[in-house]
C-alpha cells in the first residue's frame, strides 16, 4: 500500500509539472498585440528584397534537408542488418572514394558560395542610397524612447542639431524643420533615408514590415532607408537589448497618403494651440512650472528651454503630443483602440480618449513604466494632485 501512495504521489508530481510547463509554453506563444512583428509581412521594397532573400535561403535549406533525410534513410535501408549476416564482419567502407569525397565536399561549398553572392548582393542593393527625392529623417534612441528630426526643407541640417558637429550658427534659419516623439509619420510611396544615432547605449531601430535592423549607436551615424508600398501603420520594436526598460521600447511608422502627410507636415510647423477655457490654461501653468525644464512645447517655452534635466539630456517634444496614437516609448496608448488590433491606427487617432491611462502616467510614471534604480533617467514622479492631474489632461490633449 506504501508503494502504491508513493507511486500515486509521483504521478501527481509529474501530471503538476508537466501542466506547469504546457503552461508555460502555451504563455509563450501569446501576447498583447495581436499584429506580429514579423519579417514575413513585407510592405516595402527594402523588406521584399530582404523576403526575396529568405525565401531563397529556405528554399534552399529545405531540399538540404530532404536530400540529407533520404540519403540517411537510403543509408539505413541499404545497410540494414540481415539474418545470415556476420555480426562480426564490417559493412563496405567508403573512406578513399575519391570522387565521392570531392563530391560531397564541393556541392555544399557551391551551395554556400551561391547564398553568399545573393546576400552580398542584396546587402548592396539595401545600402544604396535612394536618392534626392528622399525624405530625410534623423532617428535618435535614448533610454527607453526614440525622437524624430525631419528636414523637411531639404539643406541637411536638423531643427534639433545636437548631435551633429559643427553646431548650428543661425537657428532661425532651420524653422522650416520639425522634430517629434515616439511615432514618425512617412509618405506613402516615397523612400525615407534616415541617419540613426544614439544619445546613451546601443539601441536597434527594426521595422520589420519595412526594412531590417539599424543599430542605433552613440557618437556614429548609420543609414537605413523606409518606403512603405501602401498607407497604413507599422510596428517595430528596440532590438539591441539597451536596459531596464529595453522591451518597452517600441516603435511606429504612420504611412500616410502624399495629401494628407503634407497636411500634417503644416500642422506639425505650427506652434502649439492656445488654451481654450480656464481648465486648459490651467494645465498650461501648471506645464510651466513642474514640466517645462525637460519638455518642450513651441509657442510656450522656446526661449528658456534648456534640454532636459534627466540623464539623456532630451525629453519627448510635446507641441503635437495629442496628434500621436502612443506615448511613453509607444507602450500606452493615447486613444481607444477602436478595432482591438492593440496597434494604434492613425484613423484611431484622435478619437476616444484613454483618460485612465494618461491619468495613471502622469500620478506615478516610474511605477507605470520601470526607469531605472535612479530617478534622474525617465520621467520622475512629480507629485501632482488629482486637480493637478486633470488640468494636465486637458491641456496635454489639446496640443494636436
Amino acid at each position: 500500500m506504501q508503494r502504491f501512495r508513493s507511486v500515486l504521489g509521483n504521478a501527481r508530481t509529474r501530471t503538476v509539472g508537466l501542466l506547469a510547463l504546457a503552461g508555460l509554453l502555451v504563455a509563450g506563444c501569446g501576447g498583447r498585440d495581436t499584429r506580429p512583428q514579423t519579417t514575413f509581412d513585407a510592405e516595402g521594397p527594402a523588406a521584399d528584397t530582404i523576403l526575396g532573400l529568405t525565401n531563397l535561403t529556405l528554399i534552399m535549406a529545405a531540399v538540404v534537408f530532404i536530400l540529407v533525410e533520404f540519403g540517411v534513410l537510403f543509408v539505413l535501408w541499404k545497410f540494414r542488418a540481415r539474418k545470415d549476416d556476420d555480426p562480426e564482419a564490417l559493412p563496405e567502407q567508403l573512406h578513399g572514394n575519391t570522387k565521392l569525397e570531392i563530391g560531397w565536399t564541393a556541392l555544399p561549398a557551391v551551395v554556400l558560395a551561391f547564398l553568399a553572392v545573393a546576400t552580398v548582393a542584396t546587402v548592396l542593393d539595401l545600402a544604396e542610397h535612394p536618392g534626392d527625392e528622399a525624405l530625410r529623417v534623423r532617428v535618435v534612441g535614448q533610454q527607453w524612447w526614440w525622437s524624430f528630426d525631419y528636414d523637411i526643407d531639404g539643406d541637411g541640417v536638423y531643427a534639433d542639431d545636437d548631435l551633429e558637429a559643427p553646431a548650428v550658427e543661425h537657428p532661425e534659419e532651420y524653422e522650416t524643420d520639425i522634430e517629434v516623439a515616439t511615432e514618425m509619420v512617412i509618405p506613402a510611396g516615397r523612400p525615407v533615408y534616415l541617419d540613426i544615432s544614439s544619445r546613451d547605449v546601443i539601441h536597434s531601430y527594426w521595422i520589420p514590415s519595412l526594412n531590417g535592423k539599424k543599430d542605433a549607436a552613440p557618437g556614429r551615424i548609420h543609414h537605413l532607408t523606409l518606403e512603405a508600398d501602401e498607407p497604413g501603420t507599422y510596428i517595430g520594436q528596440c532590438t539591441e537589448y539597451c536596459g531596464l526598460s529595453h522591451a518597452y521600447m517600441r516603435q511606429v511608422v504612420h504611412a500616410l497618403p502624399p495629401d494628407e502627410y503634407e497636411a500634417w507636415v503644416e500642422r506639425q510647423m505650427e506652434p502649439a494651440r492656445e488654451p481654450q477655457g480656464a481648465e486648459e490654461a490651467a494645465g498650461l501653468e501648471l506645464f510651466e512650472g513642474r514640466c517645462a525644464s525637460c519638455h518642450l512645447v513651441e509657442g510656450v517655452n522656446d526661449d528658456s528651454f534648456e534640454g532636459a534635466a534627466q540623464v539623456s539630456g532630451a525629453a519627448p517634444n510635446l507641441t503635437h503630443f495629442a496628434s500621436r496614437g502612443t506615448y511613453a516609448g509607444g507602450i500606452f496608448e493615447l486613444w481607444r483602440d477602436a478595432d482591438d488590433s492593440s496597434v494604434i491606427e492613425w484613423d484611431e487617432i484622435g478619437g476616444e480618449l484613454n483618460r485612465n491611462q494618461l491619468e495613471a502616467w502622469l500620478r506615478n510614471p516610474p511605477g507605470e513604466k520601470y526607469m531605472a534604480a535612479d530617478e534622474e533617467r525617465g520621467m520622475p514622479n512629480l507629485g501632482l494632485t488629482e486637480a493637478e492631474i486633470d488640468s494636465l489632461v486637458a491641456y496635454l490633449t489639446s496640443l494636436d
